[in-house]
């Protein structure tokens, strides 16, 4: 069977599954593989459990004969991409594809926020953006859908680039460049040409790309492409902005430029991204109805971190591109609440909290310490985890951070994992622990009030055990 034969079956069963546990009757039912199972021993499971079809790469023993509701290919996961990469282009829709070491899902939440204010929005759920995840969030997408913000993650080159041939993102942005995933790169320089291939993939097309002119990294890494829009800090960016107030929400102003050479029209190869944009009653720019001024405005957020501002100004880029208003803008960033421990400010009972340990690497920690100094508040704690797949660097890295953490004025400080606990006589003042339960034992022990606490480690650490202690 074809892939536009199995894309039919698709359109009468819209709803893939490839997890028993989340199969709902009438779904599609693709047997993966990894390391440790085999989707393919659950095929007969998932029909009895009600899916309507189940795609399979191996002989299904104790099979009805001649049954078609099972599909045979010869690759499940190369046939999962390829139903995605298919339906992506059924779809006649902009496509905005987002990458990058740092607040790439914070600013996907934030686009997604802004442009709900007037589009029909699709954009990834939770952390669906790899190989798998990113099939799974286009296969998702309805046809009334107006719009699709695409979060694309990697831990080793050529990833991003295999995401961008299934997405084929009509336009894209990456965050930033960070020291992250090093084991997997090999290093920071493969981390840049790993994020590379999405520019690479917009260059090829003609596509469009929004850059943050504040780093050059990325000033370098996007010299090729024809069609960039700037945002930062500076007046010849089309988008600039600065923090008012960070203390403890982020207040920005920001004002939009004059269109200048680089905010071109759109152009592409296969697909035709202006015929895209008017189809879906979005306009090009241009015609977008948004003049160009030396008009400034104001936001007040829900966000911590002042890190956060080019997360901002990517979404407020995105919204002036596609013809938002300046209220509109505001409305979806000011009305979005940082969730899922991401900049996350919460009260306890005995304590504030910056719960920001979704993940980290060298670059965020950096920031969310920096941020933390930066904030007023009488007493100050840290508790930080163990930063993962840094390679050869990891002992290097967490050494830094504990440089960083000896000049900062915290009352406490504790430091969670085998990497940190290797350092411990770097920061005799710290608090060193070989894991979260460990540390949990102490916090239980030693009651913390009326403390400013950043957390923040990778997810691997599980430092969401100590909250309820805090």
């Amino acid at each position: 069977m074809n892939i536009e034969e199995i894309y039919t079956r698709y359109l009468a069963y819209p709803e893939i599954s490839t997890d028993t546990r989340t199969i709902t009757s009438g779904c599609i039912y693709v047997a993966l593989k990894g390391n440790n199972y085999n989707g393919n021993t659950f095929a007969l499971q998932a029909l009895n459990q009600g899916a309507a079809n189940v795609i399979v790469d191996e002989l299904i023993s104790n099979a009805p004969r001649e049954d078609d509701r099972i599909i045979q290919v010869e690759n499940c996961l190369q046939t999962l991409q390829d139903l995605a990469r298919y339906h992506r282009l059924q779809l006649n829709i902009p496509f905005l594809g987002i990458t990058g070491s740092n607040g790439k899902t914070t600013t996907k939440e934030l686009i997604y926020s802004v442009l709900s204010e007037k589009f029909n929005t699709h954009a990834t759920k939770g952390n669906l953006n790899n190989h798998i995840g990113v099939p799974l969030t286009i296969l998702a997408i309805k046809q009334e859908a107006e719009f699709a913000i695409i979060e694309m993650g990697a831990n080793h080159p050529l990833e991003i680039e295999l995401l961008s041939s299934i997405c084929q993102p009509s336009c894209g942005m990456i965050t930033n460049v960070g020291y992250a995933h090093l084991e997997g790169f090999g290093g920071f320089e493969g981390v840049k040409k790993g994020k590379k291939e999405l520019y690479d993939f917009l260059s090829k097309e003609q596509r469009q790309a929004f850059v943050w002119s504040g780093s050059t990294d990325l000033l370098f890494m996007s010299s090729a492409l024809k069609n960039r829009f700037f945002y930062g800090s500076s007046v010849s960016d089309q988008i600039q902005g600065e923090v008012l107030s960070a203390d403890p929400f982020l207040h920005i102003r920001w004002k939009q430029h004059t269109l200048g050479a680089d905010l071109t029209t759109p152009k592409t190869a296969s697909i035709n991204t202006v015929q895209r944009l008017e189809t879906s009653g979005v306009n090009s720019p241009g015609t977008n109805g948004v003049k160009s001024s030396e008009d400034t405005f104001e936001v007040i957020t829900q966000l911590t971190g002042r890190y956060n501002l080019p997360n901002l100004l990517a979404a407020i880029s995105i919204g002036v591109y596609f013809g938002l208003s300046p209220k509109e803008i505001n409305q979806g960033l000011g009305s979005y609440q940082p969730a899922n421990n991401r900049s996350q400010l919460q009260k306890s009972a005995h304590n504030d909290l910056i719960l920001d340990f979704y993940n980290a690497n060298p670059s965020s920690m950096q920031a969310a310490l920096e941020n933390l100094d930066q904030l007023n508040h009488p007493q100050k704690m840290v508790i930080l985890g163990d930063m993962f797949e840094l390679g050869e660097e990891s002992a290097k890295e967490h050494e830094a951070i504990l440089g960083i953490v000896r000049n900062m004025n915290v009352g406490r400080a504790l430091l969670i994992g085998p990497a940190f606990l290797k350092l411990k006589h770097l920061l005799p003042a710290g608090i060193f622990f070989e894991s979260a339960a460990e540390a949990e034992v102490y916090l239980k022990a030693h009651l913390v009030e009326d403390n400013l606490i950043l957390i923040k480690g990778s997810r691997g650490i599980k430092l969401e055990k100590l909250q309820p202690y805090l």
